[in-house]
């Protein structure tokens, strides 16, 4: 997790434009990026390499929109 979240891209700025990142932090928990164009993510609760718990992810803020 540590290596994927550390990872940068020399041809994206962005982690969610680069097809080899997998994992974003979000809301203090992790999850699955989706390559779709936006930042859209799929929450994980257990680390896809060594099966450890995950926090969740926390709930939205939405005073802060």
């Amino acid at each position: 997790m540590a290596y994927d979240l550390g990872q940068t891209c020399d041809q994206h700025a962005d982690r969610f434009d680069c097809p080899d990142a997998l994992i974003a932090q979000v809301r203090g928990g992790f999850g699955l990026i989706v390559h779709d164009g936006a930042s859209s993510v799929i929450e994980i609760a257990f680390c896809p390499w060594c099966g450890k718990n995950l926090p969740e992810i926390g709930p939205i803020d939405l005073s802060s929109l």
